[in-house]
Parts: structure tokens; C-alpha cells; sequence
């Protein structure tokens, strides 16, 4: 298969709008943090607990998320550069990482999902505790 510097590049704007929702969950999260950190007083204490537990995790997986689609851009950028020095092995290898790095990341995306999910079903618990 012939690959030329065009095949890379298709994933540039792919790639920038994926790190985009990746700093949209982190900032959303951290607006979850605060909000919890200033309604501290009001909440059950084992929710609180739950809930900080989660948050945790959440931003120890956005971070590897980030990570992996920030390697996966630079892996990229280097197959576009190995493939205008007409290295074709090397870029088609660095394109391969890439890709690579790139289904790591959304692997973590789809785990931090699962994660959100359960944080959303702790917060429905608080309306079952008044009904």
C-alpha cells in the first residue's frame, strides 16, 4: 500500500477535536469538584466519600487520555515528517503508533464513561433516600 503525507494528516482534525472533549470533561469535572468542595456541609458524608472516590479515578483516566491523543498527534506529526524525507517504512511504523495511541485513548475514554455513569447513579441515590 502507498501512503503518502496526506494519509496522516486526515487525522489531524480528528485528533484536535478529541483533546478538545477530553479538556471539555476535565474542566466539567473540576467544576464538579469545586461545586462538591463548597456543598460539603449538606450532603451525606458516605456520598461525599463515593463521590471523591470516582472524581479521583476520573481524573487520573482523563489525564491518561489526554496523554495517549497528545503521543497519538506527535507519532502523527513525525509519520507526516518521516513520509516529506521519503523514509515510507519509518512513517508508515510512526502512522501505525499513532493509530495505535489513538484507539489507547479512546479505550480510556470509554472506561471514564463507565465511571461518569456510576457517579450520575450515586447522585440519583440521594432521591431515592427522600422518596
Amino acid at each position: 500500500m502507498e501512503m503518502t503525507i496526506t494519509t496522516p494528516s486526515l487525522l489531524f482534525p480528528a485528533i484536535s477535536l478529541l483533546l478538545l472533549a477530553y479538556t471539555n470533561r476535565f474542566v466539567t469535572l473540576t467544576s464538579v469538584i469545586r461545586q462538591l468542595s463548597a456543598s460539603e456541609g449538606s450532603l451525606s458524608k458516605e456520598i461525599v466519600r463515593r463521590q471523591i472516590v470516582g472524581l479521583r479515578q476520573r481524573l487520573q483516566i482523563i489525564r491518561w487520555m489526554q496523554a495517549n491523543g497528545v503521543m497519538s498527534f506527535v507519532f502523527c506529526t513525525l509519520s507526516m515528517f518521516a513520509l516529506l524525507l521519503q523514509f515510507l517504512l519509518l512513517g508508515q511504523l510512526l502512522f501505525a503508533v499513532s493509530l495505535i495511541l489513538l484507539v489507547v485513548s479512546l479505550l480510556f475514554s470509554f472506561y471514564e464513561v463507565n465511571i461518569s455513569t456510576n457517579a450520575i447513579n450515586i447522585e440519583l441515590e440521594k432521591f431515592d433516600e427522600r422518596h
